[in-house]
């Protein structure tokens, strides 16, 4: 009787350190919540993490409309993604990778986002509540919750014959002890053995599944207590949870046995450890559950989907706290006629950005010196036109324009697995966007020294047309080019924009400023005299330049005396 009172206390006293414990640690996640709110993410993610993420995208992808790998790439979205990423979960850190690639066409789903996202950032209380129970559910190393989620649905359940068998085994062999005490114990041990063998055996084989059914009920239990608080504004999303949950009660009804769940104590969950190896009870359960969760692939899918959904706005509203200064965007639908409107924007991933405007309603061509600002002006544009698009911010003090689908082509490199020339990717580049372009919404195209693979004759003739072809075409194109003669050849198509940099005596100075017109300094010149190069160069260069903008030919070089 002794031993039963002291094993209760011990229970006891286990149970309530839990809870102090439990209640601790509640209190530190919070303060880092709060500490974290409106500040740059500091998770780390390998190649293979990034990689993960795209499952759920991919889930979903359209080729028309979607940002694909060459334009995310060349506008480094993976690290405004990283930027962004204040998610609690892996749900919301996939949803959120896959919605800011799929720039939206309707102000009913952009403005519902908006909506979401000014009330957490202006209702602490509740956001935090929210992103504790997203907290709980946590994320999966290196691999996609929605991939194995998605896995563990296709998986086939062996059967529990083998497992029933064993555990009968096991009974009968205690059974034993009580009629031959010695045969008894030694089977006992045999079967003790080979049951923990086998246990491991088939275990090893699930192991990924049984930690992605633990995901999945801290999932249930995290929508469980979401729904109990009742915030308003999330009404109808909480309607949809309570509903699907209910489809998961006889799913969780004896999961602690397959994972430990509010088994408090090393003691405690030890025993209960030895009693899976010995019975196979929780290899049983396993394949039950798997049975149901076949049954509900749809169900999990959708719950997978409004809680990545939940935890995403979250996270969008922490970046805009982080800012400083936004507006919510001005879109509207046009077939023809597409304008671009920005004032002062900037870029995500620069420390003190220099803002520039533009006033758009047809293509520009940009020219400049290298390092002037250019890039990094059609940068901010194209990252600006997705934001806007996705998570309903653009980072500039007023973003006026039409829906567009957004396509690039300026960070490309040589393919060397395939053997491919720079000269053949940037082409191929260039052709994905001519073939987009025309379709059924506007284009807005991002173009970095158009074909500067080539030679000089032959890159003016051919970017000259492939640009003119774009322009006429529904879209608005910004080029970027060091080549001057575009600025006249492309002139009835193109709106000349330039940025300047000054050469003193010792340092070339960038404002980092757009002005309208084409670029007229000869710097690269200058730079020649700075870095001190001899005078002879210098002087025949500036003629040589001079002659040129005369007449339009080159001199030839005259004999060395």
């Amino acid at each position: 009787m002794e031993i039963i009172i002291y094993f209760i206390l011990f229970v006891l006293a286990v149970t309530i350190y839990s809870i102090i414990n439990k209640n601790k640690q509640k209190k530190l996640l919070i303060g880092k919540l709060k500490d974290e709110w409106g500040k740059i993410p500091e998770k780390e993610y390998s190649s293979d993490k990034l990689e993960s993420l795209k499952y759920f995208y991919l889930s979903q992808y359209n080729d028309y409309i979607d940002i694909d790998d060459i334009t995310w790439n060349d506008l480094d979205m993976d690290e405004i993604f990283l930027r962004i990423n204040n998610t609690q979960s892996s749900l919301g850190e996939e949803y959120l990778y896959a919605l800011l690639r799929k720039p939206i066409f309707s102000s009913e789903e952009l403005e519902e986002r908006n909506r979401l996202i000014e009330y957490f950032q202006s209702h602490e209380d509740d956001r935090l509540k929210i992103q504790v129970n997203l907290n709980n559910v946590g994320r999966l190393r290196n691999i996609s919750a929605f991939e194995y989620i998605n896995r563990l649905a296709m998986q086939e359940a062996t059967s529990n014959i083998p497992h029933y068998l064993m555990a009968l085994a096991l009974i009968l062999s205690i059974v034993s002890i009580f009629i031959n005490p010695s045969i008894g114990i030694g089977l006992s041990l045999f079967v003790l053995a080979f049951n923990i063998v086998s246990h491991f055996k088939y275990k090893a084989q699930i192991e990924n599944y049984i930690a992605l059914i633990a995901f999945s009920l801290r999932l249930l239990d995290s929508i469980e207590h979401l729904v109990k608080h009742s915030v308003p504004e999330l009404d109808k999303y909480n309607a949809q949870l309570a509903s699907d949950l209910k489809a998961f009660k006889g799913y969780k009804r004896g999961s602690y046995i397959v994972v430990a769940r509010n088994v408090s104590g090393n003691l405690l969950e030890a025993m209960l450890d030895y009693y899976r190896m010995f019975t196979h009870h929780d290899l049983i359960k396993y394949n039950s559950m798997l049975n149901f969760f076949k049954n509900n692939k749809d169900t999990v899918n959708r719950i997978f989907e409004t809680v990545g959904f939940i935890d995403s706005m979250i996270a969008i509203a922490s970046y805009r706290h982080m800012l400083d200064y936004y507006s919510l965007p001005n879109l509207s639908k046009a077939k023809t006629n597409p304008e671009l409107i920005i004032t002062d924007v900037y870029h995500p991933l620069i420390l003190k950005p220099v803002t520039n405007s533009i006033s758009s309603t047809s293509s520009t061509l940009l020219t400049g010196s290298n390092a002037s600002g250019k890039s990094t002006f059609i940068k901010s544009l194209a990252v600006n036109a997705i934001l806007s698009q996705t998570i309903y911010t653009s980072l500039s003090r007023e973003y006026k324009a039409s829906y567009f689908i957004i396509y690039s082509s300026m960070a490309l490199k040589d393919n060397i697995l395939s053997q491919e020339s720079y000269f053949i990717v940037e082409i191929k580049s260039l052709k994905r966007i001519i073939d987009k372009a025309g379709g059924e919404y506007p284009m807005l195209c991002f173009v970095d020294e158009v074909l500067r693979g080539t030679n000089t004759l032959e890159r003016i003739a051919a970017s000259s047309r492939i640009l003119a072809s774009l322009a006429k075409k529904n879209t608005l194109c910004f080029a970027a080019t060091h080549d001057i003669e575009l600025t006249y050849i492309l002139e009835k198509y193109f709106t000349n924009y330039h940025f300047r940099e000054r050469v003193d005596e010792k340092q070339v100075l960038f404002d980092y400023k757009l002005y309208k017109g084409r670029a007229m300094t000869k710097n690269a010149i200058k730079l020649l005299n700075l870095l001190g190069y001899s005078e002879d160069i210098i002087n025949d260069a500036n003629e040589a330049v001079d002659l040129y903008m005369n007449t339009g030919e080159w001199s030839i070089i005259k004999e060395m005396e």
